[in-house]
């Protein structure tokens, strides 16, 4: 199927239920229960899931493969965000348009410092790409201020062109990006079914729709000639050049395909939320990447989404866990207790969810070195049933 073998496909389909039922897997609790604090159903949040699985297949394509570990491809998001907001500013709301800027845009600046930094390799090439990447974020804040509007960020105003598109809406206010006319990234349709609620949000189907293509393509990207050389790369790099084969060519070609998986990135973000920061392009969104692409299994296909997922989740969930959640979920119990359990919980949820985080991520590091993806591995194994061994002695045939 498309050009893949059965385990591919499995994958494929596994991922495209997932993504496509997204309101119904994210949302298992009743609205009003205590336990709707864990539902991640909503529009923004499945946006952030698919837009950064997105980014992290994109890194996984570099690392995974070649073992070259970037620090510097918030740039990209960045410079991705950046080309679709002055799409959306000169010739109108169309999200494609924008989305398919973000990818050349982020390309040919990934070609640029790929060809620099790809000079070294090591930590050498980490630092190099790190230095890129707060260059970018310095001049994007302080310097090129007419292009990105500096430290308030480069947004839409009523004054913009917008060439094929309306300037205004019809009650004065600014438009909003649309894949088709009719078709407003923002549009949600609510489906209530007894006590949950399910909402299906227009962008989030388009950021789903990108995520399966994006996923396919890594998919064909690891199966292909092309990927096994990478794999070369990351094995031994220098017996390859004692044979005489030059390597830079295939590693740059990944770079920057990884840097387009970014720019990608970088445009749907923007088109669900036409802003574009100098922020998207600090050092910590770069490490962000690398902990996704670790914590869910580097060189793994699932296991860059199933990274990102878990960390948005944790900083969009624990992080809002508050005081008054805390009493909601502890109130049953005498008073001193209940305030005893909350003061020790604040250092777990909240705004201390980095330390949750940290934490299991030294715990997925520590006792499951190849992610998620090794720890569902295991799992799997638990359930499988093993052949079993014939010990009759009866049933070996001698030598003749």
């Amino acid at each position: 199927m498309l050009g893949l073998n059965t385990k591919d496909t499995t994958l494929l389909i596994v991922v495209a239920v997932l993504a496509l039922g997204a309101p119904f897997i994210l949302n298992p609790f009743p609205e009003a229960s205590s336990l709707a604090q864990f539902n991640a159903g909503y529009p923004d949040l499945m946006q952030r899931f698919a837009i950064f699985g997105i980014f992290a297949i994109g890194f996984n394509i570099l690392f995974g493969l070649t073992g070259y570990l970037s620090f510097g491809h918030a740039a990209f998001l960045g410079v991705g965000s950046y080309s679709a907001v002055w799409m959306f500013k000169l010739l109108g709301m169309n999200v494609l348009p924008a989305i398919a800027l973000s990818i050349i845009v982020a390309g040919l600046f990934a070609l640029l410092i790929g060809y620099i930094s790809l000079r070294r390799s090591g930590i050498y090439f980490s630092i190099l790409t790190l230095a890129f990447a707060q260059m970018s974020f310095n001049l994007a804040y302080s310097v090129l201020t007419p292009i990105t509007n500096g430290e308030t960020g480069l947004q839409l105003t009523l004054n913009d062109p917008r060439i094929f598109g309306q300037s205004a809406t019809s009650d004065g206010g600014i438009p909003v990006t649309n894949l088709l006319p009719g078709f407003e990234m923002r549009e949600t349709f609510t489906w209530e079914i007894g006590p949950w609620l399910f909402q299906f949000n227009t962008g989030y189907y388009l950021c789903a729709a990108f995520l399966l293509l994006a996923f396919y393509l890594s998919v064909r990207i690891f199966r292909s000639p092309f990927g096994l050389m990478l794999r070369a790369v990351k094995s031994n790099q220098q017996r390859m050049h004692y044979t005489g084969l030059n390597t830079r060519p295939y590693t740059l070609a990944a770079f920057v395909i990884s840097g387009m998986y970014a720019g990608l990135a970088g445009g749907l973000l923007a088109s669900m939320d036409p802003l574009a920061g100098a922020e998207r392009m600090q050092w910590t969104a770069s490490g962000e990447v690398v902990l996704m692409t670790i914590l869910g299994g580097a060189g793994t296909l699932i296991g860059p989404v199933l990274g990102a997922g878990f960390i948005k989740y944790f900083e969009n969930i624990f992080s809002k866990i508050n005081d008054s959640v805390l009493h909601g979920w502890f109130g049953f119990m005498p008073d001193g207790m209940e305030n005893a359990i909350i003061f020790v919980s604040h250092f777990f949820v909240g705004k201390s969810w980095h330390l949750t985080l940290g934490l299991l991520f030294m715990l997925v590091v520590t006792f499951l070195p190849g992610g998620l993806v090794e720890g569902g591995q295991r799992i799997g194994r638990l359930f499988r049933r093993k052949p079993a061994k014939d010990s009759k002695s009866a049933d070996v045939k001698p030598a003749e």
